[in-house]
């Protein structure tokens, strides 16, 4: 079964600085200090584009994983999608849509995935793995928003 969730994050910053930090791969690898990610494979630095990969390894509930991910659409400066094309679930799809209204965004985040394992599966992704997706999108969103607000300042 797809789990679904949603994110949004306001951002006091240009659509375009939001939207390129978004899709920057060092940006990306910092908000998840945490989890000791790296990139190992694909774009390794700046900004992901149409077409293009990454592979990312990371820690999390104390096991090493590693996801590749392809960007499979890019609408600059409005959403871009990945997808996962290898890694540690069944599948996983996470559009990015940046709204501009005044002078801020909303970047909204649009997660859906589904985790290996059958019925076994389902259990843990709606136990476990949904609120840790939620969280690390989160904390990814306020990552994002302290690094768009310092660089509109400049």
């Amino acid at each position: 079964m797809t789990v679904t969730f949603e994110v949004r994050t306001d951002i006091d910053a240009p659509i375009e600085v939001v939207f390129d930090l978004a899709r920057d791969i060092g940006v990306h690898v910092a908000s998840q200090a945490g989890a000791r990610e790296r990139v190992v494979a694909g774009v390794t630095s700046g900004p992901i584009g149409p077409d293009q990969s990454v592979t990312f390894r990371a820690r999390h509930f104390g096991v090493w994983f590693s996801l590749t991910s392809r960007i499979v659409v890019c609408e600059r400066p409005h959403r871009f999608v990945d997808e996962q094309i290898r890694g540690p679930f069944r599948s996983i799809r996470h559009e990015h849509l940046f709204v501009e209204s005044d002078h801020a965004v909303t970047m909204i985040d649009r997660v859906a995935f589904t985790a290996p394992a059958g019925p076994i599966g389902r259990v843990v992704e709606r136990l476990v793995l949904a609120r840790h997706l939620h969280d690390l999108i989160t904390q990814r969103g306020a990552f994002l928003k302290v690094e768009a607000e310092r660089a509109a300042r400049w």
